[in-house]
């Protein structure tokens, strides 16, 4: 093909150059949905990346949603869903839905034959969840839970250090996810069975489970702070043969995004994020590893410029057949698991 053609082919300037510097042809997705609070912003990191992906348009079924919708989905079609799905060449779906619709819409999605990013949590109800994480499985097709820590540098390190052993053996784990609700959020964890535990955990209960596994036991403990009936502030303790792992929700903590911190403590040091996205790292070590010393040190790794940027493109990568998705189905499945049991 030549250049001229190839150039009228991918569209605009910027496409065609993102596409000439990376050697790749963008791939073309969806999004179904307005209504998660991670939306729009998973729009803007979808349309941030030229060189992966080209953006079709969304679905939004709520007319007053879709007059309504937030910068990063302006000059965009809005579709049916029957339209997006039934598109040959989508090759994915990012599902944003409200959570009551989410997994129905992500299995739609699947049976179009369409790779998934599917946003925390994922379901309501665990039989659903598995059914439609064990149909992508047998389908040979991607889901991705957005679950942002997985992509964090911090917790990219820690799980590097976890997998070579830099902490010994896990002891304990101690992970703290808090907020101060406004009126308009309080209603809204107030209407899920498992109130803020289920809204928030499922992020730092990722991240467990990929460093210890699926727990034998999980104790929930709910101590609302106010006579709402919402479950604002709960407690959940994880036991595992060797240790054990606290997981703290508080949606009344005035200080709670600068209080966030997530602790992995072994025989051989200890590991400490916080505050939970900051990038700044507590690395305390039994004996030195690598270009780290023996001892106590202070890090601050950098940070992504779009916080949800690597999330697309690590789905890139798998759906190009570069690499395979980190986290499978059965690791899906537990924590969705251990979720729901948490947030009991």
């Amino acid at each position: 093909m030549k250049r001229r053609t190839f150039l009228a082919a991918v569209g605009s300037p910027l496409l065609a150059r993102s596409v000439l510097a990376s050697g790749t042809v963008p791939m073309r997705i969806g999004q179904i949905g307005t209504a998660h609070p991670h939306a729009a912003a998973k729009m803007q990191a979808m349309r941030s990346l030229p060189a992966d992906w080209e953006v079709v348009g969304f679905v939004e079924p709520d007319i007053k949603k879709a007059k309504a919708v937030a910068a990063p989905y302006q000059g965009l079609r809005s579709l049916m869903e029957e339209e997006l799905l039934g598109m040959p060449d989508v090759r994915a779906v990012a599902v944003e839905t409200g959570i009551e619709d989410s997994c129905a819409t992500a299995l739609r999605a699947l049976r179009a034959g369409k790779h998934v990013h599917l946003d925390k949590p994922g379901a309501l109800n665990h039989e659903e969840f598995k059914a439609m994480r064990l149909e992508a499985e047998k389908r040979g097709l991607a889901v991705q839970l957005g679950y942002m820590l997985r992509y964090n540098p911090a917790f990219q390190m820690l799980f590097q250090a976890v997998r070579e052993g830099w902490l010994g053996e896990i002891m304990e784990i101690d992970a703290v996810m808090g907020k101060l609700a406004p009126a308009g959020l309080r209603a809204e964890i107030g209407a899920l069975p498992g109130g803020g535990m289920f809204e928030l955990g499922g992020h730092v209960l990722d991240a467990i489970l990929i460093i210890l596994g699926k727990p034998r036991a999980v104790t929930a403990f709910n101590t609302p702070t106010r006579g709402d009936g919402v479950k604002d502030n709960q407690l959940a303790i994880l036991e595992y043969p060797k240790a054990t792992a606290t997981v703290r929700i508080n949606f009344s903590d005035p200080y709670g995004a600068p209080r966030r911190r997530f602790n992995v403590t072994g025989t051989g040091g200890t590991f400490e994020i916080m505050p939970l996205e900051s990038g700044s790292v507590k690395l305390s070590l039994a004996k030195a590893r690598g270009k780290y010393s023996q001892g106590m040190q202070t890090l601050q790794l950098d940070l992504p410029r779009g916080k949800y940027d690597e999330e697309f493109r690590d789905l890139a990568r798998v759906i190009r057949g570069e690499q395979s998705l980190r986290w499978n189905a059965y690791h899906d499945i537990a924590v969705h698991e251990t979720l729901l049991k948490a947030a009991s």
